[in-house]
């Protein structure tokens, strides 16, 4: 599988940090508050490249280890990533916002008409805190991966049979692998590098829609380096 290209980081804002003057909040502009490092802004930045807002949404990079006071005291009090800014008000909550874009701007639709789709796609979106959950807490645990992480990717790759109209979760692709796009790619790094654990073996359903995935250049121009996220994570949870 060839290598996905990497964002670079020099084709993008630079992040603000607490020296950074505020933008000009609350002037008209629609503003979607980032970190690049972050999965979960992640989330809203491939919602936004994909329905082709990006002169419609203005990103604004924020720099989480360094981060502006103004942010918390004038846009968002929970101090988090991703918000964005629209219509006077400030939303917060990566999938509510996923949903929030998609059904508020132009574009293509995020959400298929099929109902049974649509079922499976909020069952998809409910079980990926719970997914998360169990990946996380495998990343510092001594020894070998546990069941509990096969359990949870068997789920996912079992997942992509309920539709065979499509390499994607739901056929086509939608705001389900918006959601869990930026986790895999993070979870594929670094259980491979510091587990020696590849996630997508015995599963070609997980090991083609990461392929495609890379296909897609709303989620591609979200791509920073892995090696960096890896870093990042490895930091986090004390692992040398």
């Amino acid at each position: 599988m060839a290598a996905a290209p990497i964002l670079s980081m020099a084709a993008l804002p630079p992040s603000l940090t607490s020296a950074s003057e505020p933008p000009a909040i609350f002037d008209g502009t629609t503003r979607l508050y980032v970190a690049y490092i972050c999965p979960y802004a992640q989330r809203t930045w491939i919602a936004r490249n994909y329905k082709g807002l990006q002169e419609k949404i203005e990103l604004v990079p924020i720099d989480l280890q360094n981060r502006p006071a103004w942010y918390r005291e004038k846009i968002y009090p929970a101090n988090k990533v991703p918000s964005l800014e629209h219509n006077n008000e400030v939303r917060g909550e990566s999938l509510d916002l996923v949903k929030y874009i998609d059904s508020h701007f132009e574009g293509p639709a995020l959400m298929p008409d099929d109902p049974a789709k649509r079922q499976f796609a909020e069952e998809l979106l409910l079980y990926s805190d719970s997914f998360n959950m169990v990946m996380y807490k495998a990343m510092p645990a001594k020894g070998d991966v546990s069941d509990e992480v096969d359990v949870a990717l068997n789920k996912i790759e079992d997942a992509f049979s309920k539709f065979n109209d499509g390499p994607f979760l739901l056929g086509q692709f939608s705001l389900v692998d918006i959601a869990y796009a930026p986790f895999i790619e993070r979870f594929q790094t670094f259980f491979l590098d510091v587990k020696s654990y590849d996630i997508t073996k015995g599963r070609p359903n997980l090991s083609s829609w990461i392929e495609e995935l890379n296909k897609i250049d709303a989620y591609l121009q979200t791509r920073i380096d892995p090696q960096e996220l890896l870093a990042a994570t490895k930091k986090r949870f004390g692992i040398a």
